[in-house]
């Protein structure tokens, strides 16, 4: 007699999610308010750093193979310069109306005037400027390492981290290069192809844990923050979120509409990519499922979506680098009292626009944010003034990252005539 257990339906990869959320909360909850459940935070917040560190250990590889073989993958397309410039264009297109949204909300909301109690800057880790994201483009080493020190306690503590916008650099390099020399580099070209696929395979492991990640994750937010902390930034938080939902479900839509493209269809091409973006905050550690969804939902061709796809998951950022500064910025200079004209207006979607790369694709847009503030000569303890919910307004920020980087090669490949006849793929055969 056959098995029940085998034919029982399985639990899809966003219900799976909805359920680790749901935990996290509660759990997060009973952690923050019994007093005998103290031991439960720092369970939380190992389990969603172990998830988040295991996503990080992979986006090195990611990178450089994502971005060596789109390079190759690009060489072998029909028209792949005018497909790479008409990307970067819509990328730029997206961007400016992103910031100019974000912008909007930050001047009629005024969230600078509205601070619901005293706020503690903290110290953010990392700093923007010109100079420095300028020099940042070129790589002192060809892994792209760069050493790091933190004096806590006294201590001097050091350590390597990798420098992801080097690594784009790096392998855009490399990836040309293998192309110019054909034949004879055509074997690296294959290597960083397998390499690829193994680090994907790696990451497709690592995303089974994403239900058990998102409680920890959303448990550690909700246990160290609290009501008190959303509070006194409240109208902060929620002009950001209104403005990654304005452009979410009122600009991406609207795209698609003019091109006479269906909404619907995209929503769902991009709503498990967006779900995992929203838990992991990391566009690099979504990008194979970003992908997948592109080429197997939306019908992308896979030799123009393996070059469009991860050059957005690295320098697409509407979230991060358009939103997220432009609400930010008005926010500081209305918390300080300074007044802000139409040129600086200009200047806050100028490094939107050209700075994206900034974010490299990791979690966090300090560094972007920092950037703005340089910039436009606001304090820059602006930016540690909202650390506290950092965490929280990052999952949103990712959210609409992953689906930018979505909307663009659809759009694009739509214009040239290339995309083909979608493929129903379910979520649990991407994950698998």
């Amino acid at each position: 007699m056959p098995s029940t257990a085998s034919s029982s339906p399985r639990l899809s990869f966003g219900a799976q999610v909805a359920i680790g959320a749901v935990a996290g909360v509660l759990l997060g909850l009973a952690a923050k308010a019994a007093p005998d459940a103290a031991w439960l935070a720092p369970v939380l917040k190992t389990v969603g750093d172990l998830f988040v560190q295991l996503l990080k250990a992979l986006v090195p590889p990611l990178v450089v193979t994502a971005v060596i073989a789109s390079i190759a993958n690009l060489g072998q397309v029909q028209n792949g310069a005018r497909l790479a410039g008409r990307t970067l264009l819509w990328f730029a297109i997206t961007a400016a109306c992103s910031v100019t949204i974000g912008l909007a909300v930050g001047t009629i909301l005024q969230p600078g005037h509205h601070v619901g109690g005293p706020l503690a800057a903290g110290h953010p880790d990392s700093m923007g400027s010109w100079t420095d994201f300028l020099k940042g483009l070129f790589p002192s080493n060809i892994l792209g390492l760069q050493a790091s020190t933190t004096l806590a306690d006294g201590t001097a503590k050091t350590g390597l981290s990798f420098n992801i916008l080097q690594l784009v650099v790096i392998s855009v390099a490399l990836g040309f290069a293998a192309v110019k020399l054909g034949d004879r580099g055509r074997p690296f070209l294959a290597l960083a192809d397998s390499l690829l696929q193994i680090s994907r395979q790696l990451l497709n492991w690592v995303l089974k844990l994403t239900p058990i990640g998102t409680a920890g994750l959303l448990g550690t937010a909700v246990a160290s923050y609290g009501w008190a902390t959303l509070a006194s930034l409240g109208w902060f938080a929620a002009a950001v979120y209104l403005g990654l939902l304005l452009v979410g479900f009122g600009l991406y839509p609207a795209i698609l509409l003019l091109k006479g493209l269906p909404v619907g269809q995209f929503a769902r091409a991009a709503l498990p990519a967006a779900q995992l973006g929203f838990v992991s905050r990391t566009s690099i550690g979504t990008l194979p499922l970003t992908e997948e969804r592109t080429i197997g939902a939306l019908g992308v061709p896979r030799s123009y979506a393996a070059f469009a796809v991860p050059l957005g998951a690295t320098t697409k950022m509407d979230g991060c680098a358009a939103i997220y500064p432009a609400v930010s910025a008005l926010f500081v200079a209305q918390f300080y009292g300074i007044a802000l004209g139409p040129l600086h207006y200009a200047m806050i979607a100028f490094v939107s626009i050209v700075g994206s790369a900034a974010t490299a694709g990791v979690t966090g847009a300090t560094v972007m944010l920092t950037l703005t503030l340089s910039t436009l000569g606001l304090p820059l303890e602006g930016a540690g003034l909202l650390l506290a919910i950092d965490p929280i307004l990052d999952m949103g920020r990712t959210a609409l990252n992953v689906t930018g980087q979505m909307l663009v090669p659809y759009v694009v490949a739509h214009e040239e005539g290339l995309l083909e006849a979608p493929v129903q793929v379910p979520e649990r055969v991407v994950l698998a």
